[in-house]
Order: C-alpha cells, then structure tokens, then sequence
C-alpha cells in the first residue's frame, strides 16, 4: 500500500514544499487550508506533477476545534493509516507582549499549538495502534530564541517546542518518531515586502528536503529537534 502524509496549511510555503517533496516519493497526500480555491487549485497542479499521487484536500481552519475535529474525521475516512503527520498551520503576528491586540495570544495559541496538539490526538492511536509513525512539529527559531517583536507569538513557538518534547517521550516507546523543526528565517509570503535579498533568507524547499531526510532515516534512529538556519545567520 502507498504511504500516507498529512500536511496542515499547506497550500503555499513550507508546508507546500514538504508535501510536493513526499509526493516526489510516491506519497499520497492529504492537505487542508482555510481556502477550498486554493486547495483545489493546489490538487490540480499536484495531479499534472505527480500523477501518481493521490491528493485528498479539506477546506479547515486549524484555529477553530470543531474545524480541526472535522479534518481528522475526513482523515478516519479514508480509511487508511496515516504515516507522517506534519503540523505545520500557524501564522505570525509581530508586537510585544504588553502592547500587542488584545486576544493576540489566544488566537495564535489555537492555530499555533493546539491545532498541533488537537491534530496528533485525533490520529495518534492509529499509529500506536500499528507502532508506526512519524509526526513532525513546525516550530521556529522563536521556540528557543526571544527576540524584539516577536510577543506571542515566540511563547506558542516555545509551546510547540514542549508539546514535541513531551509528544516524544510518551510515543518513543509505541515506536512513533517525533521531530521538532526550528527554522529560522525562510523565504516565504511572511516577508514579502521586506526589502532583503535573497540570499539572507532559506528556501522553502531546504526546510522539506530536512523534513524528508529526518523521516528517511531507519526506524531504530529518530532526530529529535532539528535547528536550521539561514547561512549568514538570523535576520
């Protein structure tokens, strides 16, 4: 049977990138977002470049829970196991924490961490069930780093760092991988408009090929964090 990765907000940058990565592997490929347009736009484009990947695509948004319970049931439908679970929704507000809107916190902690949480729950004891399994966490240099402007949202990226941690230790033996991803700063629709050159920023496809490469390793072996930067260092 082909194997099966879910892929959260992943329509465009990294998570697009990781997708069409596995795809390139003969993965299928089950996909949400918050637009059903750019979904079915993204299956019709992954249908021409990989047709023998079958793409399944839910209209979610990973902020809201009864959302989020919907997506995983869309997944129990299928009716397969799920091999790689990546949570990578979430989104970036910059401000400080005693200036920034008030319910900044809240809403990037239901899309940044508990869509995370929420998601590994939902489809978690399949893969106990068959003690197999990989989840990938999309954390940031803002979950060991705080910086100016970064406010809530580097305390959900600090979170997320601790869910994976605490995801690994309780799954290790079950024999499901977790892996904590801490990218810096990569060229992705969050910095457009920003006036830096290219080369200050990672590609998306760097950040999918480290995902791939972390998930290839032999089932005795799993990396547990993995931090990757821009060469000339954080913007």
């Amino acid at each position: 049977m082909r194997k099966l990765i879910v892929v959260t907000g992943a329509t465009k940058g990294i998570g697009r990138a990781i997708a069409e990565r596995f795809a390139q592997e003969d993965f299928d490929v089950v996909i949400c977002a918050r637009k059903s347009d750019e979904l079915e736009k993204l299956k019709a484009d992954f249908g021409a470049k990989y047709p023998s990947s079958k793409v399944y695509v839910q209209a979610a948004d990973m902020a809201d829970r009864k959302q989020i319970d919907t997506f995983v049931n869309f997944i129990r439908q299928i009716g397969r196991p799920v091999d790689v679970l990546v949570n990578n929704a979430g989104y970036f507000v910059p401000g400080s924490i005693a200036t920034e809107k008030e319910g900044v916190l809240e809403d990037m902690m239901n899309a940044n961490l508990f869509s995370a949480y929420h998601m590994s729950r939902g489809l978690v004891d399949q893969m106990i069930a068959r003690k197999s399994g990989h989840i990938f966490n999309m954390c940031s240099i803002a979950s060991i780093k705080a910086y100016a402007n970064g406010g809530s949202y580097a305390i959900t990226k600090f979170a997320l760092l601790g869910l994976s941690k605490c995801l690994r230790e309780e799954l290790k033996s079950s024999g499901i991988r977790v892996t904590a991803i801490l990218p810096g700063a990569t060229r992705t629709a969050s910095w457009d408009g920003v006036d830096l050159p290219e080369e200050r920023f990672m590609s998306v496809e760097d950040v999918a090929e480290t995902v791939y490469a972390a998930y290839s390793l032999s089932k005795r072996t799993v990396v547990e964090e993995i931090l990757i930067r821009p060469q000339l260092g954080d913007i």
